[in-house]
């Protein structure tokens, strides 16, 4: 391909360009087309020529088009042009162009536009190129495109130039690109590109790519060209967003700027540069077009589908400057409900992102239930199971009829001008001011509201009250008010981000729904999920945990009940956490349903839009300081939950990178090569849940290898295969993921350790080690008949209930996996004989929430011991928290020496020495509150349900008493206290002072009130004596005394 013009080649060259689309064969090309219009005869003989001269000379289409049209398609398109210029001079109506054509290995797409204008009707082709092309674009199947826009108008009479796309497959140089392959941009580049592009181009793609490659976020860089326009060039990796490229136009077209061409170019280590070269409009007036659905068309409407830009920027490097701004809130959130709104200019881009923050907020966090629902709660009994149930029943159905999606949607639609006040209410508290008030005018990018003051919060809830015509809408609006008033910190200025996060104040939260109320809130909302994080305590960990949904319905579920299964796991958390420093938390990452196969995308959006908050800004236009009303720094540490497990090891590397000084503990839950002790190796969950079951035994003189078990999660699993291998009991069934194991003589205990070791399924059993009376029903097996006669239909449906039938029947039950609230109080009474005799004596919970507590309750009333997962499966948090405590404790070079494995393989000595002091731990917490619950329950009689969060709440009440006192300032007594909570491998390394010195004061403080508070109520129980705690500090005062 050559430049036939060498002025042209030489304006190309300067402005560090692509080189130009010069096709050779024009004049033959141009040839045949006359040949066919004069041959179909559509247009006049004498007027051929001259509307051939326009298309081909005049029009300014770019030579690629030619190139890739055949004649025929050619002529076609002109003939539509001239019936186009017919249909303007007959018709009033608006007139829209239209051309498409799609190959194998890409498509053509052509439509009038207007400069500077984005439509609201008819094709839109830039969203078909994203959802069709860009989006799906993978290393292994990727497209690239070209868009130009005709230099000249369509015809004499018609105003309106020509937009076209050309979309092509990549043909990559190197397609799996490995090592510094990855990062040469000859390797990885489509071949097209590489014979296009200079190697001004090549030098910049290739410093964007190599940024691109080193964060999560969009790297932006602009420049102005010697023709005058500006160049915006936008990095990011495939796949972590959608609908970019259309979402641009309407951007850019906001500030009343247009592109001539731009280009998206992709590359096979993952990239995706998108370049735009942009201009001030020189379009200020409506122009009328129409549409049509053919393929090939000139049709019209009655209705304008352009509208003219609301906002026009002083000039271009004040239009590209906002550009550069919003693109990255734009990569967030490209597309939302309110996005007419901003295409027709009546909403900004900052008001669209922001009304679709608070209509998210809304439906999760509106007072739905009432005062009649309060009303209720007084009058039932809360110990009562059934009265439970009916408020359980009655919450979720207020929750869900009263104010839905739709009607939120609606109401903040139809209050575009409400929602505007409550922007610039939120605006004003909440923008980076980096440089003096101007710039919080433009970045509003509302320059027509500049003389529009922002009211305050009592002026709001006054128009609100003007405004709203019904008391729904006003409730509605009124949630965005608390919404603004509750942000402490977001991200939603940061100048560069991959989703939004906002840190609340937990003060919006209903009491009568949520009576423990967190410490902490942060609601994260990304392309791909809205997710939320709540903690109990200021030092907090917890896992974070991917909700996904099978269908839109069961999505709608997932949305409605996602936070409070968050605030429900993240309360569970903080009364298992009640002996560890860090209170309870949890993360959930609902992800939308268009996006169920991109958890990993969300998780790393949800974790970089976290650190956002976590971390003081400190690189100015790419990572500023944030507003911060809280006040004072936080640290969160995440650890593995439900489709996370492989996801903490980049947490903690990414962490590293972003200057986050806690990125050792950040995450638990990593590989050993980084630091992380895993629970399922050295069983440290089981380890807790094991001692309850050997405490029942001791306690009541049973034989452990005489005692029958069933269990759920099966020998694949992390509880599963440590029960097993850590009991000898008579096992005599089996649930898992695969099917049903059962024999009510025992199953082959050899059998099942093996499966355990390996980590197999019950489907790998060998059915020959089964007895007379022993059967294994798969998920996907029908019409099975079991070894009693019975016929089981439907495999997959025995085994999810299998644990309410009759042939599961042991001495212990031990739930090791399982859905949240298997067991309720609808389906309790199944687990009752017709004498009323229960099928379990013992119940010991390792699955988290798998009974409810009215369904504990009423097995208790029935005589069975059972003991809750809030005390029984802590060993996992102990284990967690201890891991955290050396990354806290050393530097980096003494973590990669002593708690990583080494290049050879190898596990340092300090590491295996230190895990068996987290093990010890582990039993000796876990023995120390089976004891007090045991004891505790003989002395009251009250169920050991009620008693583990009884026993909860002691100690994290008395930890937080003791945060007020002046304990901690007692040296003697600090170091006697951290000497015997700290462990003692970890002590010997570093000494005491070291670990002082090391470790965040806060952080320190906690380990110090949870020892004590934990020692102190297991050893005088949930009603200890007036003078108790006064005698327990006596001894370690006069202990300290002693040892000092």
């Amino acid at each position: 391909m050559t430049v036939a013009d060498p002025a042209t080649a030489a304006a190309i060259a300067s402005n560090g360009d692509y080189t130009a689309n010069v096709y050779s064969g024009k004049q033959e090309h141009r040839d045949q087309v006359c040949a066919i219009l004069e041959k179909e005869g559509q247009i006049p003989m004498n007027l051929i020529d001259s509307e051939v001269e326009w298309f081909y000379d005049v029009l300014g289409l770019d030579d690629m088009y030619f190139m890739l049209e055949a004649p025929a398609t050619v002529a076609n398109h002109i003939v539509s042009l001239y019936g186009a210029q017919l249909s303007s001079m007959n018709k009033p109506n608006p007139v829209n162009i239209t051309f498409e054509s799609r190959h194998a290995s890409g498509a053509i797409f052509i439509h009038n536009s207007v400069p500077g204008i984005s439509k609201t009707d008819g094709p839109h082709y830039e969203q078909m190129i994203d959802a069709e092309y860009l989006d799906t674009s993978v290393p292994q199947k990727a497209y690239r495109v070209e868009s130009y826009r005709s230099r000249g108008k369509v015809s004499k009479r018609l105003d309106a130039s020509l937009r076209t796309y050309f979309v092509s497959a990549c043909d990559f140089v190197n397609a799996d690109p490995q090592g510094d392959a990855a990062y040469d941009i000859s390797q990885v580049s489509d071949r097209t590109f590489l014979a296009k592009a200079t190697e001004t181009v090549l030098d910049l793609y290739s410093s964007v790519m190599a940024k691109v490659l080193g964060r999560t976020g969009p790297v932006i860089v602009s420049n102005e060209l010697p023709s005058g326009e500006h160049r915006l060039v936008i990095g990011f990796r495939q796949g972590s967003t959608q609908g970019y490229f259309a979402a641009l136009s309407d951007l850019y077209h906001y500030y009343r700027l247009f592109s001539s061409r731009k280009y998206v170019e992709q590359f096979s280590n993952g990239v995706t540069i998108i370049s735009l070269y942009l201009d001030l409009a020189r379009h200020a007036k409506r122009l009328v077009a129409g549409s049509s659905g053919s393929s090939s068309s000139v049709g019209s409407t009655t209705a304008s589908p352009v509208l003219a830009p609301a906002v026009a920027a002083a000039s271009i490097d004040d239009g590209v400057r906002q550009i550069i701004k919003e693109a990255s809130l734009l990569f967030c959130i490209p597309n939302t409900p309110f996005q007419k709104h901003f295409k027709t200019g009546e909403l900004s881009v900052q008001e669209t992102v922001y009304a679709y923050a608070g209509w998210i907020f809304a439906q999760h966090f509106l007072n739905r239930l009432g005062s009649e629902y309060a009303t209720l709660v007084d009058i039932l009994d809360p110990n009562d199971a059934t009265d439970i149930e009916v408020l359980a029943k009655l919450k979720k159905r207020l929750r869900h009829e009263t104010f839905t999606r739709e009607l939120i949607l609606d109401i903040l639609v139809g209050n575009c001008e409400v929602v505007k006040d409550l922007y610039a209410h939120f605006a004003n508290t909440h923008h980076i001011q980096t440089a003096g008030n101007n710039e919080l005018h433009q970045s509003l990018s509302a320059a027509r509201l500049h003389d529009k003051e922002a009211l305050d919060k009592e002026a709001l809830l006054a128009k609100i009250a003007r405004t709203a015509t019904n008391d729904h809408e006003a409730t509605v609006l009124r949630a965005l008010v608390d919404f603004n008033e509750h942000i402490l910190k977001t991200n939603f200025f940061q100048p560069t981000k991959v989703a939004l996060s906002f840190r609340m104040d937990p003060g919006f939260l209903p009491a009568i729904e949520y009576p423990a109320k967190p410490y902490g809130v942060f609601l994260v909302i990304g392309n791909e999920f809205r997710g939320f994080h709540v903690r109990f305590q200021d030092v907090a960990r917890g896992g974070i945990r991917i909700v996904r949904s099978r269908n839109r319905e069961a999505y709608s579920i997932n949305q409605r009940t996602l936070f409070d299964e968050n605030y429900s796991l993240a309360s569970t958390q903080h009364r298992k956490n009640k002996d560890i420093p860090e209170g309870g938390s949890k993360g959930t990452i609902l992800l939308n349903p268009d996006a169920q196969e991109k958890s990993f995308v969300a998780f790393e959006k949800y974790v970089d839009a976290m650190l956002d908050l976590l971390l003081t800004g400190q690189s100015p236009g790419i990572k500023d300081r944030l507003v911060d009303r809280l006040g004072r720094n936080e640290i969160l540490f995440f650890g593995p939950d439900e489709g996370t497990a492989g996801f903490m090891d980049w947490a903690s590397q990414h962490a590293r990178k972003r200057g986050a000084p806690f990125w050792k503990a950040f995450t638990t839950g990593k590989s050993q090569h980084l630091g992380g002790i895993p629970h399922d190796t050295y069983g440290m969950t089981t380890r807790s849940v094991h001692q309850y079951v050997l405490g029942i035994i001791r306690q009541l003189g049973l034989d452990e290898a005489a005692c029958s078990k069933f269990q759920t999660g099966g020998p694949d699993g992390d509880l599963g295969s440590n029960e097993i291998k850590i009991s000898c009991d008579r096992t005599v069934a089996v649930v898992d993921g695969s099917g049903v194991l059962c024999d009510p003589l025992g199953i082959d205990r050899a059998e099942l350790t093996r499966l355990a070791s390996e980590r197999q399924m019950i489907q790998n059993f060998d059915l020959t080690k089964l007895g007379p009376q022993g059967f294994r029903v798969l998920v996907d097996d029908f019409q099975v008949t079991l070894p009693d006669g019975k016929l089981v239909q439907d495999g997959l449906s025995f085994r999810n209930t299998f644990h309410l039938n009759k042939m599961a029947a042991a001495d212990f039950f031990v739930p090791c996996g399982g859905r949240p609230e298997s067991i309720d109080i609808n389906n309790v009474g199944t687990l009752f004989e017709d004498d009323g005799s229960t099928r379990f004596k013992y119940v010991v919970e390792g699955a988290n929430l798998f009974f409810t507590q009215d369904a504990r309750l009423r097995l208790e009333k029935a005589g069975v011991h059972l003991f809750k997962d809030a005390s029984a499966n802590k060993g996992g948090v102990t284990s967690s928290s201890l891991e955290v405590l050396a990354a806290l404790s050393f530097d980096d070079g003494e973590f990669g020496r002593l708690m990583c494995r080494q290049e050879d393989g190898s596990l340092p000595a300090f590491y295996q020495e230190y895990v068996a002091d987290v093990q010890k731990a582990i039993e000796a917490n876990a023995a120390r509150e089976f004891e007090c619950l045991w004891n505790e329950s003989k002395r009251t009689g009250k169920p050991k349900s009620i008693l583990s969060d009884d026993l909860s709440v002691a100690i994290v009440e008395l930890r937080k008493s003791l945060e007020s006192t002046n304990l901690w300032d007692d040296l003697p007594l600090r170091h006697l206290v951290m000497r015997e909570a700290l462990p003692a491998r970890l002590l010997k390394e570093l000494g005491i002072d070291v670990i002082l010195e090391r470790v965040p004061q806060n952080y320190l403080k906690a380990i110090f009130g949870a020892y004590l508070a934990s020692h102190f109520v297991y050893e005088y129980g949930t009603e200890p004596g007036q003078f108790a705690f006064f005698e327990y500090m006596s001894k370690y005062r006069a202990k300290a005394e002693t040892t000092n």
